[in-house]
């Protein structure tokens, strides 16, 4: 017989792939659609990883799935690209980040179609190519217009060895989460997306999405809506009053302090000739810390200003401290402190040895004017990086920010010898000088003039937030996306990734509530469903890391022999898809294992086959299967087998239960081997196996001279023929018989069954006292 060859086959099938573009979709009105995409990659040099396996392999066995089942498909694909990898690696090595990312898709790509998977390549993306973010621009240009792109100056994180603004999520203790240098806060001046504008509606459709509730709640908590009123203290002394947000404004007869951040602008008025120095040094400290620490550090530290103020409940004088706990983005920055009702400030009062004044809650006098303050700040999206998408506003003389015309896109990114960023805070951009100069018409003079080009590039986040349109028209040259494509194809029906749990889930939302608002898309929410795979870990199962060495190569597993099809078929049998789960290398043999008699029931003639419609020599009979009496001493069994695996892994698929549809594909294969396959079965086999290990699938459906059409189960069918014995040895659980229905009032076979379990015979070795059978219990207990 032949021998399964997975290389030799797969690549068979990704040349007929190849050849025929069987995966490239087209808008048909009339055929119902489904769009699937994975959040796209980081094109990194090291290439795929197992993680990408999984996400990729959940969105294919989704993408055949429905495909399968008639449905007009589209899984596109793309690559993010912008970011400070590539930067630093030109930096290190000179190697311009464009040439680098070229070499880095064309990795990617040969590497996903050694996969199989059923893209189509035509709407292939790349957020670096100049025809891409030439769109994104135009994407900052129209939120620009409406004052929702705008530049403030505030605090930022700053690494000065990667010499670039951080976010707060890629500050890890006090450390920058690339270059692992100790980060400081500096003051600039930078570009903001004012998604707060639209925080109440990102808040109140969450619970309308067909996303996992930790997803949802995750979002929820970052954007943080309290309700409350602001309260106005007076400072003693003449200093400005402070102004506090709180959601408690009927505690205020307990506030016996305020507390200011250490970033409150106003700080430097409350402090006195004894105290500035003190205070000074304590806000250096906290500006080094993240605000994750500042939150989750449970030893409270402070320091008094020197100042007091007047509560306007009680007309007391209450002194005001600065301490680290209170954050600067959230409220005013101030806040009243009210020990005896709250755990924070009890803690700091008993650490400081403050006043707590127990007071009961009334609504004698209202104090403040009502508030809805969030806990997510406008969208920071402006960095100090060469290889991003430059941000395209120009300055006057005068330093004011114009909009470069539409008509003038892109503002392509120059060429430079030299990478690296200096430190007086811009990016390698500023040295390209004859890309900085640029003429623009200033409304303002009515002339046109001489201006310079914005240095800092756009997050990376803004290039993402965005991508899902371009893919239903790629190649438009005329807008962003097509109308009528995006009409058809979007929203996105799943949408499939592992990481970017808020940030870009927000900011994509927002970027579609404002392009609907303006007119340019006609829904409000990007993603119908949403799925979030689990990791996978190190067979130790810690985090896989190149310095740990416990890295998986997804290649080297393809290679060895086993092939993509058992890779693609592992990591869905692994467990739940949305769980971690720690890489076995011997169960991946045992996925092979499977594929393999899969194979040989389909190929291997003497393989236990009922009835066939093929000729030895692998042609197709015409004539109708042989009856030789034997198969249909057998066909009931299968049809009620068949039917039953089919409901399963269809309803399985259906609900992302992707390990129990392969162990119900392995249970279904161990029936056909046990009683015998007829043709149906082997068809039904290769048909429900194509989600999974399409190449293996596709050759066995050639075989058989037959499609892939999904199979659909008959309820009549559904009965089953046998029925499941518990067996207890002294009322304890130790094994579990597959009876006929038949036998189930015989006691005499199921015991004869029993006492054959090896399972069985090893508590029975001594002597039986007695058995003790119910069969309407189903239940055998041998009392040893």
């Amino acid at each position: 017989m032949e021998r399964y060859e997975p290389l030799k086959i797969e690549q068979k099938w990704q040349k007929v792939w190849e050849e025929t573009k069987p995966f490239k979709a087209t808008e048909k009105p009339s055929t119902p659609k489904m769009m699937l995409a994975e959040m796209f990659p980081y094109p990194s040099g090291a290439g795929l990883h197992v993680g990408h396996v999984r996400n990729f392999t959940i969105v294919d066995v989704l993408t055949r799935f429905y495909a399968q089942q008639g449905l007009n498909v589209l899984r596109p694909f793309g690559y993010d690209t912008f970011g400070l990898p590539a930067e630093n690696y030109a930096i290190k090595t000179g190697t311009a980040p464009q040439d680098v990312t070229k070499t880095n898709i064309a990795n990617f790509r040969k590497q996903a179609k050694r996969l199989g998977y059923a893209i189509d390549w035509s709407r292939e993306i790349n957020t670096s190519d100049p025809e891409y973010y030439k769109w994104t621009q135009w994407c900052f240009l129209q939120l620009y217009k409406k004052g929702l792109a705008y530049q403030k100056e505030s605090y930022q994180w700053w690494c000065p060895v990667d010499q670039t603004v951080l976010a707060n999520e890629q500050v890890e203790n006090g450390k920058c989460w690339r270059c692992g240098h100790e980060v400081e806060k500096k003051k600039m001046k930078q570009w903001f997306f004012k998604i707060t504008e639209y925080a109440d509606e990102l808040l109140e459709e969450i619970d309308n999405l067909e996303w996992p509730e930790k997803i949802k709640t995750m979002q929820k908590n970052w954007i943080g809506r309290s309700t409350g009123a602001e309260i106005g203290f007076e400072v003693v002394g003449g200093a400005p009053h402070i102004t506090v947000f709180t959601t408690r404004p009927d505690t205020i007869y307990g506030a016996t302090f305020l507390v200011v951040a250490p970033e409150y602008p106003g700080l430097d008025a409350l402090l006195t000739d004894d105290t500035r120095e003190k205070v000074l040094a304590y806000k250096a400290a906290a500006l080094k810390k993240s605000e994750i620490e500042r939150q989750e550090n449970k030893e409270k530290t402070g320091v008094f200003t020197g100042s007091y103020a007047i509560n306007p409940a009680t007309k007391a004088k209450i002194p005001i401290w600065v301490a680290d706990y209170v954050l600067s983005g959230y409220g005013t920055g101030a806040i009243m402190a009210v020990p005896a009702m709250d755990d924070r400030d009890r803690e700091f009062a008993e650490t400081f040895s403050l006043p707590i004044v127990e007071t009961e809650l009334c609504d004698r006098d209202k104090f403040g004017t009502p508030k809805t303050t969030y806990r997510m700040r406008d969208w920071l999206i402006s960095r100090q990086r060469y290889w991003g998408c430059p941000i395209p506003i120009a300055y006057d003389s005068e330093g004011n920010p114009h909009p470069i015309p539409e008509d003038q896109l892109p503002v392509l990114i120059p060429e430079v010898d030299d990478y690296q960023p200096d430190n007086s805070g811009r990016s390698a951009l500023a040295k390209a000088t004859d890309w900085l100069k640029v003429n623009i018409y200033n409304e303002a003079t009515g002339q046109v003039e001489e201006m310079t080009r914005e240095t800092d590039t756009l997050d990376g986040y803004a290039c993402s937030s965005w991508y899902l349109w371009r893919y239903a028209s790629p190649h438009d040259k005329e807008a962003a996306w097509d109308q009528d494509a995006i009409k058809y194809w979007e929203p996105v029906d799943y949408y499939c990734g592992g990481d970017h749990a808020v940030a870009h889930l927000l900011y994509i939302r927002f970027w579609c509530k404002f392009f609907a608002d303006e007119g340019y898309l006609p829904f409000r929410e990007p993603i119908k469903r949403l799925l979030y795979n689990g990791y996978i870990n190190a067979p130790d199962g810690k985090k896989m890391s190149k310095s740990k060495g416990n890295v998986i190569d997804p290649l080297d597993v393809i290679n060895d022999g086993y092939g993509a099809d058992t890779l693609r078929t592992y990591e869905m049998f692994i467990g739940p898809y949305d769980q971690d789960a720690a890489w076995d290398t011997r169960s991946v043999g045992g996925v092979y294992r499977f594929l393999n008699r899969c194979w040989t029931l389909v190929f291997d003639k003497n393989a236990n086959v009922l009835s066939r419609s093929i000729r030895d020599d692998g042609s197709v009979r015409s004539e109708e299967p042989r009856n030789d009496g034997r198969d249909e001493a057998f066909r009931d069994k299968n049809v009620s087998v068949r039917n039953r695996t089919i409901k399963k892994v269809t309803e399985d698929i259906h609900r992302y239960n992707f390990n129990t549809a392969v162990a119900a594909l392995m249970e279904y294969i161990n029936e056909l081997y046990k009683v015998g396959a007829v043709e149906e079965d082997l068809i039904t086999l290769a048909k429900l196996l194509k989600p999974f290990a399409p190449h293996l699938a596709s050759e066995m459906l050639e075989k058989l001279g037959a499609n892939d059409e999904w199979p659909k189960w008959e309820e009549k069918y559904l009965a089953s023929d046998t029925v499941e014995v518990v067996v207890q040895i002294n009322g304890k659980l130790r094994a579990k018989l597959t009876v006929d229905k038949s036998d189930l009032e015989n006691e005499d076979k199921i015991k004869e069954l029993a006492l054959a379990d090896e399972k069985i015979q090893k508590y029975t070795a001594n002597g039986i006292k007695k058995t003790i059978f119910v069969p309407k219990a189903k239940l055998l207990n041998i009392v040893v």
